[in-house]
């Protein structure tokens, strides 16, 4: 049987020349090209995929780890993520965190068993630090999603959290809106820290105080804090407007808002960080900074690609989508009475 390292004696190059001619990566002279192809031809050579990882000493196999699949940026991250795989050749494990340190580092445990060729990385937080650096010890090349890691240089594709947080922020202002308050994600999340810098700032620039005691830090993933919402809606300045920072928080709040008799936008504007994915289109309500979620994993999974590929060391690349503001029925003018107890 004709292996490859017979195409590269008789095309005078390296097995590895015939190995990305056949894989179609790397990059090679059109000339090379054309020559190791001619002689694949002459020698019937038929390409196996299993003789092909062994030289290369790939698998052909990635893994996508986030933190919430239940989440449809998460959901439809996963499919770009996916698409461009498939595209490049690749096949695709899922693992999901869900925002737990614990079960992100099993699932980085069995990365390492399963001898994938790279990883696409939605750190849980701060502390996701040391599975980043089992990858990197390993040799594993790895890209991060939607959030940053202090201490980890590494290929990276994000969303501007922070301008996003002040559009948000900005547009309730600009309804009339003094009192708002902010329910976030754990201050050990970067996405939840730049969000807080986004909701500061359209503050400073309209010349407003911040109270703390209208923020509110949580869990990305479930809004549960019922006792901290009662004691915001008991304040003697009540907030006339939430910033829920992901859609999870939002329909959380939302929910508990409509259990204690309140209603949205009437009695309180509701705005949230990311979209709800296809189904918002149907009976689109809340008002969203919405991020291209499809693009963070298409993207993600070129520059992983892009990195197992190289032959030499590419310098780090950081990738900053902006997010737009998609102005829905969830905000409206504070009401007279709540004007009042907001000024009060």
């Amino acid at each position: 049987m004709t292996t490859i390292y017979d195409i590269a004696k008789k095309a005078n190059v390296s097995a590895m020349t015939v190995s990305r001619v056949v894989n179609n990566t790397g990059r090679i002279s059109e000339a090379t090209r054309k020559r190791v192809k001619k002689v694949m031809e002459e020698m019937n050579y038929v390409p196996n995929s299993m003789a092909r990882s062994l030289v290369l000493q790939k698998t052909k196999m990635l893994s996508l780890l986030i933190t919430d699949i239940t989440n449809p940026f998460f959901t439809t991250l996963a499919r770009g993520a996916e698409d461009t795989a498939k595209r490049y050749g690749y096949k695709l494990l899922f693992g999901n965190s869900d925002e737990d340190y614990a079960k992100e580092k099993d699932y980085v445990d069995m990365i390492l068993s399963t001898r994938v060729d790279g990883v696409l990385f939605a750190p849980a937080g701060d502390r996701s630090l040391e599975p980043l650096q089992q990858l990197q010890n390993h040799q594993i090349p790895f890209v991060l999603l939607d959030r940053e890691v202090p201490g980890m240089e590494a290929d990276m594709v994000l969303g501007d959290s922070k301008e996003g947080a002040r559009m948000l922020v900005g547009h309730l202002i600009e309804l009339g809106h003094r009192r708002i308050a902010l329910i976030n994600g754990a201050p050990d999340v970067s996405t939840a820290r730049l969000r807080s810098a986004g909701y500061l700032e359209a503050h400073k620039l309209a010349g407003l105080p911040v109270d703390e005691s209208l923020v509110i830090y949580a869990n990305y993933r479930d809004f549960h804090e019922d006792s901290a919402l009662d004691g915001l809606l008991r304040l003697p300045s009540p907030p006339t407007a939430i910033f829920a920072a992901n859609n999870f928080l939002a329909i959380g709040v939302i929910q508990a808002l409509r259990q204690r008799g309140y209603r949205v936008p009437e009695d309180l504007s509701v705005v949230c960080f990311d979209d709800f994915g296809p189904a918002e289109s149907l009976n689109p309500f809340l008002t969203v900074a919405s991020q291209q979620a499809y693009q963070f994993g298409s993207l993600g999974m070129q520059l992983l690609i892009e990195r197992i590929d190289s032959e030499s060391d590419l310098p780090r690349r950081k990738l900053v989508l902006p997010s737009e503001l998609r102005i829905r029925s969830s905000t409206a003018a504070p009401t007279s009475i709540n004007t009042k107890a907001a000024d009060h």
